[in-house]
């Protein structure tokens, strides 16, 4: 296991490499100038313009501006943004909390309901409902995070009136951060009796953003979480199991999903870039003030170390979760562990 967590470690080096590579030439391909765009209406005089450009760093061959970031980045240094001038550090850690449990309740979403239905479906294969999970997933996975967002405003926003449509709180409602986490936050202050009805106001807020965001892991786990099951429920140890009395619960939950949960966790591994990617839409049309409409708003303002630093961050975590997902095949399955 210690050989095998090293060597995915050894290829981080590369893997990080290339990503800030690609995040520092692609952001600069994007038409426009950066300080033109930082003016606005406001014209400046050709010599202003190259002493901006010479103090944001800009007027340097691209390869030194190269080498300038990558030296800041070996010193922890993500630089400052062009626009606001703060530390981008600083700017990422205040919005990542907001991102944080977006993702986790959307995943939460995604896991609980998603391996349910695969469960139930495969336990009923050929059934009405099997037919209807299996098309409901289709569906749910073939939609537009942007569409299906517009759809449910529409619906329970606009028409019902049961949920906001943007923001994470009520704007009646002054929350202390103190862990970035709105949910966590906002039940603090309401068991305090500080702000009384703040939690349900947040829980109201998050709910549309996370089925949106968790509908397409969702249909993907309730695919995969059948196709697994229903392939393990023919081995021979689930008939011998059956055989010795054990009740269809157990053999199904304990002996089944168990030894189906490999692929299930693979495809949740790969549902992470799906989540961070779906982030960016779900936040811009949600107005969710969190890493994925800042990376955007970053975008449009050609504020190079922003997108930059949003891009990392992003690989890292997708990189950091996979690397979980490796270690947990042998917690889940014994038999992977002699082979990593």
């Amino acid at each position: 296991m210690l050989t095998f967590l090293l060597k995915k470690l050894a290829t981080l080096v590369p893997t990080l490499l290339g990503v800030t590579l690609v995040a520092f030439m692609l952001i600069r391909l994007i038409p426009g100038d950066p300080v033109e765009i930082m003016m606005g209406e406001r014209q400046l005089e050709p010599a202003a313009h190259a002493a901006l450009m010479a103090q944001l760093g800009l007027d340097q061959p691209l390869p030194l501006q190269y080498l300038n970031y990558l030296g800041g980045l070996l010193q922890g240094d993500l630089g400052n943004s062009l626009v606001t001038r703060e530390p981008v550090a600083r700017e990422f850690a205040a919005l990542f909390p907001a991102t944080i449990e977006l993702a986790l309740a959307a995943l939460l979403i995604a896991i609980s309901i998603g391996m349910a239905l695969g469960m139930a479906a495969a336990l009923k294969r050929g059934s009405w409902f099997d037919q209807l999970v299996m098309a409901t997933a289709t569906v749910g996975n073939s939609m537009p995070v942007f569409w299906w967002g517009l759809i449910l405003i529409m619906f329970f926003s606009v028409g019902l009136e049961w949920t906001p449509v943007s923001g994470r709180i009520g704007i009646e409602y002054d929350i202390e951060f103190v862990t970035g986490f709105m949910l966590v936050d906002a039940a603090v202050a309401d068991l305090r009796g500080l702000e009384q009805g703040a939690f349900v106001s947040a829980a109201l807020h998050l709910a549309l953003p996370a089925v949106v965001l968790g509908t397409v892991p969702m249909a993907v786990i309730a695919r995969m979480t059948r196709s697994a099951l229903l392939e393990v429920l023919r081995e021979d140890y689930l008939r011998t199991a059956r055989a010795k009395g054990l009740s269809p619960a157990r053999v199904v939950l304990v002996h089944g999903l168990r030894n189906a949960l490999v692929p299930i966790l693979t495809v949740l591994g790969l549902q992470v870039g799906s989540l961070l990617g779906g982030a960016v839409l779900t936040e811009t049309i949600f107005s969710w003030p969190g890493i994925g409409k800042w990376i955007i708003d970053a975008i449009a303002r050609r504020d190079y170390p922003v997108v930059q630093a949003g891009i990392l961050v992003s690989a890292l975590v997708f990189i950091a979760v996979n690397l979980v997902v490796d270690l947990l095949y042998g917690v889940v399955n014994p038999r992977i562990r002699g082979q990593q």
